[in-house]
């Protein structure tokens, strides 16, 4: 499998000189609240594919869609807001480096901000990716925030999706990495939900997604 530099919430700040250079990864995946030119640093600096997800502090990213190389937006020419040459995989099944890549990004509603969305509205959300899927296993579920009860937290802004569970089951990703949640410098628990690992990403990992192993550059 793959091995990949996922990031979300917080810059390494190691990570903006030629320190990343030295990361010998495939796929760079993103899980939200980045800068969307450290995203493109990354993908650039690596020479590698980016993958991510809008965090709920990212700007709106929907409505766009691209044909012969340029982007339109209302049936409109427009500048694309999101990181240069990076996939948006927000309720989209990719195919990337090898890997089946299904996105989920957002936070649960909490003010009027961008990217965020009720249980409901989240929940209608996650069964279109899963028609999406077409009832085929995927590798990587990439979510801004976790599913509700495992990794989240009882405030409002931060407590996860209920929705996660149900889409698990039907995509049988290996993995669900996202972010969201920042540690605080508390060690970050593992947490399974059934074979899928659920990975709490906010900073910068590389994980090697055929073992269990976790790095930090």
């Amino acid at each position: 499998m793959p091995r990949v530099l996922v990031v979300a919430d917080e810059v390494d700040e190691k990570l903006w000189t030629d320190c990343a250079q030295s990361l010998s990864v495939d796929l760079v995946l993103g899980a939200g609240d980045l800068p969307f030119d450290y995203l493109e640093h990354l993908a650039d600096t690596l020479e590698k594919p980016l993958v991510f997800v809008p965090g709920n502090h990212d700007p709106d990213l929907t409505g766009y869609t691209r044909y012969r190389g340029v982007v339109f937006r209302a049936g409109f020419p427009a500048r694309w807001p999101g990181p240069c040459g990076g996939v948006n995989a927000d309720g989209r099944v990719v195919e990337v480096a090898g890997l089946r890549i299904a996105g989920l990004g957002g936070s649960i509603r909490y003010n009027e901000g961008p990217n965020q969305w009720t249980q409901r509205q989240q929940a209608r959300r996650a069964r279109r990716l899963v028609r999406a899927a077409r009832g085929s296993a995927v590798d990587v579920l990439l979510t801004h925030s976790p599913p509700r009860g495992v990794g989240d937290r009882e405030d409002r802004p931060h407590q996860g999706f209920d929705c996660l569970h149900r889409t698990v089951e039907r995509l049988r990703p290996r993995w669900l990495l996202h972010g969201h949640i920042h540690p605080h410098g508390e060690k970050v628990r593992a947490h399974h939900l059934g074979e899928t690992r659920v990975r709490n990403v906010v900073g910068a990992h590389v994980l090697d997604l055929g073992r269990q192993g976790v790095g930090v550059p």
